[in-house]
C-alpha cells in the first residue's frame, strides 16, 4: 500500500511539473503585430454565474490610451433590444486607481473581467456588445467586440445556487452585519462554530468509528493472514468483523463531505465579500446593507480576502497535525507494524502539508475557517479520546 502512495504522488508531481512547464512556454509567446486593435470577449456565451471578460490586443506599432472611467464599468456596454443597440452603465462603490487612463504597449494585449459590474449590467440576460474608444495615429476611433449573450444558470448550478450558496452567503453577511465594525474575521470564526456544531453529532460519531477501526485492526491483520490468497473469504470475514465492531469504515469521511458545501460557499463568500455587485445574491432582509462597509483586515495586520503564504500556512499545518496526531492515538495499545500503520503515518506527515499548500494559494479567511475548525476538532477529539479511555477503564475493572 505505501509503495502504491507514493507512486501516485510522484506520478502527479511529474504531471504538474510538465503542465507548469507547458504553460510557461506557451505564456511566454508574443502576439503578431498586424496594425489592428482588436476586443474580444473570452466566450460567446455566457451563464450569469460567469464573469464576461474582454481581451483587447494592441496590434499596431505604438501604444494605445483609452478612459478608465472607476466605479464606473470600463469601456462603454450595449444590450441589444427590439434590433437596436442601447448603451447601459453601472456605478459601484469600490476604491479606483488614481491613474484615470489605461495604456496597451504595441503587441501585448490585456483582459478586463466585469466581476464589479457583472450582475448590474447583465442580469436582465440578452445579446451584449463593448465598445472601446481610443486614438490610433491620431486619429480617433471606436472598436466593438464581438456581440455575445448571457443566458440563465443551468438547473443544476442554480440548484447549486439556491440551495447551498444563497443560505451560507447570507448568513454569513447577516453575521458580519451583526460583528464590531463589520469585522470579516470575527463573522468566520463565528461562522465556523455554528457550522462545527451542527455537524457535532455526526463528526462524533466518525471520530469514534475511526479509534473502533484502530482497536479491530489487530483482528483485520489476522484475517488477511489466516485465509491469505482467498480474497473472497478475507472480504467476507471483514465485513462480518466490521458489522459486528458496527463501525463503518467510510465513516471517517463524513464531517469533511458534509463540510465541503460549507467549505465552496464561504470560499466564494470571502473572495467577493467587499464586492456591491454580490448584494444581487441578498436577501431582502439584508439588501440595505452596504459590502463596502465590510473590514477584510483581522486583528489590523492580515487582509482575509488575499493569499497569506508564510505564517498562517505553517499555523494551520501545525493544528492540523496536532489533530491527526489525536486522532490516531494509541490507546494504550502497542501500534501493530505493518501497511496500514505505515500509510497512516504517511498520511499523518502528508495531509498538513497538502492543508498548508492549499491555505497558502487560498484567501486568509479560508485559513482562519480551516484554523478555527481544527482547533474545535482538537478540543472535540481530547473529549472523544478521554471518553474512550474510561470505557476501557471500566471494562477492564468488571472483567477482572
Amino acid at each position: 500500500m505505501l509503495n502504491k502512495i507514493l507512486k501516485q504522488l510522484a506520478i502527479f508531481l511529474a504531471i504538474f511539473l510538465i503542465m507548469n512547464f507547458a504553460f510557461s512556454l506557451f505564456k511566454g509567446k508574443e502576439n503578431i503585430i498586424d496594425n489592428n486593435v482588436t476586443i474580444t470577449t473570452s466566450k460567446n456565451e455566457y451563464a450569469l454565474r460567469k464573469t464576461v471578460t474582454v481581451d483587447i490586443f494592441n496590434g499596431t506599432n505604438q501604444e494605445i490610451k483609452f478612459k478608465d472611467n472607476c466605479p464606473t464599468q470600463p469601456l462603454r456596454v450595449y444590450k441589444k433590444e427590439n434590433n437596436k443597440w442601447i448603451e447601459i452603465s453601472a456605478t459601484q462603490e469600490i476604491k479606483c486607481p488614481k491613474v484615470k487612463e489605461i495604456t496597451i504597449a504595441s503587441g501585448k494585449s490585456l483582459s478586463i473581467p466585469y466581476n464589479y459590474w457583472q450582475y448590474s449590467l447583465f442580469k436582465d440576460l440578452g445579446r451584449f456588445r463593448i465598445d472601446m474608444e481610443t486614438e490610433i495615429a491620431g486619429e480617433k476611433t471606436t472598436i466593438s467586440s464581438n456581440e455575445f449573450i448571457v443566458t440563465k444558470n443551468s438547473l443544476f448550478w442554480q440548484s447549486v445556487i439556491t440551495i447551498f450558496y444563497n443560505p451560507i452567503y447570507n448568513a454569513f453577511i447577516y453575521l458580519i452585519s451583526i460583528m464590531p465594525g463589520h469585522n470579516l474575521g470575527l463573522a468566520i470564526i463565528l461562522l465556523t462554530l455554528i457550522i462545527r456544531s451542527i455537524l457535532l453529532i455526526p463528526s462524533q460519531k466518525a471520530m469514534k468509528s475511526q479509534q473502533k477501526m484502530q482497536e479491530i485492526q489487530p483482528k483485520l491483520d489476522a484475517i488477511k493472514e489466516k485465509y491469505k490468497g482467498d480474497q473472497q473469504r478475507i472480504s467476507m470475514e471483514t465485513m462480518a468483523l466490521w458489522k459486528e465492531a458496527k463501525v463503518n469504515p467510510a465513516g471517517s469521511c463524513l464531517p469533511m463531505l458534509m463540510q465541503l458545501p460549507f467549505l465552496i460557499a464561504l470560499f466564494y463568500a470571502v473572495r467577493n465579500v467587499s464586492n456591491p455587485d454580490m448584494s444581487y445574491y441578498l436577501y431582502s432582509a439584508l439588501a440595505d446593507f452596504k459590502l463596502s462597509e465590510v473590514n477584510t483586515l483581522f486583528l489590523n495586520i492580515l487582509d482575509l480576502t488575499k493569499p497569506e503564504a508564510y505564517f498562517l500556512p505553517l499555523i494551520i499545518g501545525g493544528l492540523q497535525f496536532i489533530q491527526m496526531k489525536l486522532s490516531m492515538a494509541k490507546n494504550g495499545k502497542k501500534e501493530v507494524k505493518n501497511e496500514f500503520a505505515k500509510a497512516q503515518n504517511m498520511t499523518m506527515y502528508f495531509m498538513p502539508i497538502m492543508i498548508a499548500v492549499f491555505t497558502a494559494s487560498m484567501p486568509a479567511g479560508i485559513g482562519i475557517y480551516w484554523g478555527t475548525s481544527t482547533l474545535y476538532g482538537i478540543v472535540q477529539q481530547i473529549f472523544v479520546n478521554k471518553s474512550s479511555k474510561k470505557t476501557q477503564s471500566s471494562v477492564k475493572v468488571i472483567s477482572n
